[in-house]
């Protein structure tokens, strides 16, 4: 699950980057405003999960992105 949560986050984010669960979200270029957005909006579509952009800001690496998603 972990996996494919990080393969789809690559995509929906668009990096050339490589993530893992302890990637820091700050240090990628292309975590950016439309990331956010993006992400918002996967977790609703992909997950059925409602995350605020509140939450989505107090992340800081990507298992934090996972835990609102698998929660």
């Amino acid at each position: 699950m972990e996996q494919k949560f990080i393969e789809e986050l690559t995509e929906t984010i668009d990096t050339e980057e490589t993530l893992a669960m302890d990637t820091v979200l700050e240090d990628l270029e292309d975590w950016d405003s439309l990331s956010f957005v993006s992400f918002i909006s996967m977790a609703n579509t992909t997950y059925n999960k409602k995350v605020s952009a509140e939450q989505v800001r107090e992340a800081v690496t990507v298992a934090d992105l996972y835990a609102l998603v698998k929660g």
